[in-house]
């Protein structure tokens, strides 16, 4: 255990894992910012003398992250049934991919909230999409100790619950995760997305509907802001049809690849603005199974140019 600490310079130095945390429990960069900032908010309303107690701030400012965030989960669930069409995760860019004015929320220092992300597994779109389907104290109970190792007593601290019960929340998180498929490789990824790039540029629905998977997924959300599908299109053969529609009605569009959520992907630009971000899944077999694009102006802010 760490000893007494009342320097502020101790408890701020947590903002970049706090950030990380809320990010992964909230799937977006906005409210995880948000929840951070709450939880400083509360730590420095705390009085001197009560703050000198505080052996570990970083424990204190994470159990108090959490709860935000487990609150946020809470009432989501009551927002995102009001949501015009799918809600997806926000993306994130690579480091340095957006300017230091792209991403203001008024708080201090938030220009590179997206370069703060740790860019692993636990961040690409496939692994928050899954996360979305568990209740909020599982989401909770299995990110807090599957991908960042806190032990089942600190984690019952934020759940207000024993343990043992949030060992079992975690096991239940754990089952809708499932299996994890058959790795592919990096270069594998890269290329397939290269090869949808150019089949989409080139406009050949043949070369399209070969990488695709015949029952390849493609969601899109936006938010009600931008025209897209309101449901899930289902089908290689339709996707394409689909995604080839959408480049006819935006001559100038410009297809770039681009790592989102550190995995490869595509952005969609035109004039300038970014309008499109579309994250990949594939199958064992290399081919395209799930595509998630976001087009929902305002979580395309980190990617503003």
């Amino acid at each position: 255990m760490a000893t007494a600490a009342a320097d502020t310079d101790g408890a701020a130095g947590e903002r970049r894992q706090l950030l990380n945390v809320a990010y992964r429990l909230l799937g977006s960069l906005t409210e995880a910012e948000d929840a951070v900032q709450e939880a400083y908010t509360r730590w420095y309303a705390l009085p001197a003398g009560r703050r000198q107690e505080v052996l570990a701030p970083g424990a204190w400012l994470t159990t108090v992250t959490g709860r935000v965030c487990l609150d946020v989960l809470g009432s989501a669930r009551a927002r995102r049934e009001r949501y015009v069409g799918a809600w997806l995760p926000e993306p994130l860019p690579g480091p340095g991919r957006h300017p230091s004015s792209a991403y203001a929320t008024g708080s201090a220092d938030t220009a590179d909230l997206a370069d703060r992300i740790v860019l692993d597994e636990s961040v690409e779109m496939a692994f928050l999409v899954v996360l979305e389907s568990m209740t909020p104290a599982e989401r909770v109970a299995f990110v807090l100790h599957d991908v960042f190792r806190y032990s089942f007593a600190e984690i019952a601290a934020v759940l207000d619950r024993t343990p043992a019960a949030c060992k079992q929340l975690a096991s239940s998180a754990r089952r809708r995760v499932g299996a994890a498929p058959a790795p592919v490789t990096p270069a594998v990824r890269a290329d397939t997305v290269r090869r949808v790039k150019e089949a989409w540029q080139s406009r050949d629905i043949a070369a399209l509907v070969a990488v695709l998977d015949p029952a390849a997924v493609m969601t899109a959300d936006g938010g009600g802001l931008v025209g897209t599908v309101l449901r899930p299109v289902e089908g290689g053969a339709l996707i394409a049809q689909y995604m080839l529609a959408v480049a006819d009605r935006a001559p100038g569009m410009e297809l770039l690849e681009c790592p989102v959520n550190g995995a490869p992907g595509l952005v969609a630009r035109r004039a300038g603005a970014v309008l499109t971000v579309a994250s990949f899944f594939l199958a064992p077999d290399g081919r395209v199974a799930r595509i998630w694009v976001v087009r929902n102006p305002e979580k395309l802010r980190p990617w503003a140019r």
